[in-house]
Formats: C-alpha cells, sequence, structure tokens
C-alpha cells in the first residue's frame, strides 16, 4: 500500500483555523512576501520611494485642502505631524483591507491548480504591508522628532506610547477580517468591489484622520467611535502627541470588534472557500 507523506482533506469544521498547518506552510508565506514586497515596484522608476512619496504628498494636500482651505482644527497639532500621524496608520488598514478583499479573484488560477492553506494569502498580504507601514513609520518619527525638540512642549509623548503594538496588531485584524469577508462575498457578487473601493474613500471621512474626535460634541462622539478605526488612530494620536480623546472603553470596543470580526470571517473564508471555483 502506497504511504504518503501528507494527506489533503476538506475542513472538517468551518471553526476550524489549522494554525498548525498555516505554521507548516511559513516558508509560503514568506514567499508571498517577498513577492508581494519586491514585485509590487518592480517596474517602476522611484521604487520603493513610493512608500514614502504617497503618505508626504497626501499630507500636503490635507494641510492645504482640508487645514487650510477648509479650516479644519488639528486641536494645536502642527499639521504636518497631525495629519501623517492619521495617514499612516489609516494607509495600513486600507491597503490591506482592498488588497485582501480580492484574495479569492486574484488568485482562482493558483486556488484551482494548487493545494495549499487558503488563509496563506491573506495573511502574507497583511504581513508584507508592515514593511511599508513601518518605512512611513520612519518618516513619522523624522517629523515627530523636529516638532518634539522645536516646539517646547506642544508634542508631549505619554505612557500609551507602549500601546502601539497593539493599535498594529488591532487595524491588522480588522483589515483581515474585513477583508476576507469581502473576498468571500465576491466570489458571487462582484458589485461588492466597486462598493468596497468607494466606501473605503468614504469611511476615512468618518475616522478621525483629518480632524480631532474632540472637535465633535462629547455627547456624539461614540457614534464616531463606533467605527472600530476610531479608538487606534485616537488612541496613537492621544499616546504620541498627548492631545486628543483616549478610551479605554473605545480601544476595549475595537479589540472586541476585531475579534468579533476575525471569527466570523473565518467562518465564512472557510466555507467559501471549499466550492469558490464553481461561482468564481
Amino acid at each position: 500500500m502506497t504511504q504518503f507523506d501528507k494527506h489533503i482533506k476538506p475542513t472538517s469544521s468551518l471553526f476550524a483555523l489549522n494554525l498548525k498547518e498555516l505554521w507548516e506552510y511559513r516558508d509560503l508565506i514568506y514567499m508571498y512576501v517577498k513577492r508581494d514586497i519586491v514585485t509590487f515596484y518592480k517596474q517602476t522608476i522611484m521604487g520603493p520611494l513610493w512608500f514614502v512619496i504617497q503618505p508626504i504628498l497626501t499630507t500636503i494636500m490635507f494641510m492645504f485642502v482640508f487645514g487650510n482651505l477648509a479650516g479644519l482644527s488639528t486641536d494645536g497639532i502642527p499639521q504636518p505631524l497631525f495629519y501623517f500621524s492619521g495617514i499612516i496608520l489609516w494607509n495600513y488598514f486600507a491597503d490591506c483591507l482592498t488588497k485582501n478583499s480580492r484574495i479569492f479573484l486574484d488568485n482562482q488560477n493558483v486556488f484551482g491548480k494548487v493545494y495549499f492553506p487558503r488563509l496563506v494569502v491573506p495573511i502574507s498580504i497583511t504581513i508584507s504591508n508592515l514593511v511599508k507601514f513601518f518605512i512611513q513609520f520612519v518618516i513619522f518619527i523624522g517629523i515627530y522628532l523636529y516638532y518634539y525638540f522645536s516646539t517646547g512642549g506642544v508634542v508631549s509623548p505619554n505612557i500609551y506610547l507602549t500601546l502601539f503594538p497593539l493599535l498594529v496588531i488591532i487595524a491588522a485584524g480588522l483589515s483581515l477580517g474585513f477583508g476576507i469577508i469581502f473576498s468571500s462575498l465576491t466570489t458571487k457578487y462582484r458589485d461588492l468591489n466597486f462598493l468596497l473601493q468607494f466606501g473605503v474613500q468614504l469611511w476615512m471621512y468618518i475616522t478621525p484622520v483629518i480632524y480631532p474626535l474632540n472637535s465633535i460634541s462629547e455627547d456624539k462622539q461614540w457614534i464616531i467611535a463606533l467605527n472600530p478605526m476610531t479608538a487606534v488612530i485616537e488612541t496613537f494620536k492621544y499616546a504620541a502627541i498627548g492631545q486628543g480623546v483616549f478610551s479605554w472603553v473605545y480601544l476595549g470596543y475595537s479589540i472586541v470588534f476585531m475579534l468579533l470580526l476575525l471569527f466570523v470571517g473565518i467562518i465564512v473564508f472557510n466555507k467559501v472557500e471549499k466550492g469558490f471555483m464553481d461561482t468564481v
């Protein structure tokens, strides 16, 4: 009787995460991460410099449109620092969400021919975008240090800065959860792709990226805080700059929302991956 090193069988439960199997395919995750980083800007003239140029140009545009023309408050924080601190976290979330939402459509040829845990792809996308995020974070540190030493107390970091890794994890978890849910649904409902592209742009405006949360009356702040990314960005600004709104309730809500979203996302993802080739 022929002996096989590995037996491939369908997922027995919708709740199965198969962490052991994902660990066995860690080399494939690494390969996907490397591919995403190398090929994304491979045929561009500026190359990885786009990682730096994009947030800087966005910050300048926000300063001109929202800071000068619209006159929106930045809570006493220098405009470049205020906008950049929100942009880097938001861009990471939005980029991961957009790419993860097309997993099944973009990889249908591979998924239809080769077996591997499908969660490898969204996990690799979430990790590879961390490289871009940390490059932009280095630029933020440069801007931050400039205003820290030149403004005389306007920038005042505090102990909550230790929550920064948690904030990145929350943003990653939210983008992964939303992404795999949208990716699963778009195998059958293609219109959701267009809805998501439009929705992500609008989503930013209900997130305190271009305005501080405390510019909204206290009795209405909870409405904006229903957006789980609100606590992530506001906590980071409060921790690093010392201005803004910090609430353990809002942050706890974002954590719980992320965990429930991942739970639902894994269920939907496991269900769709069994027969998505019949609908794609």
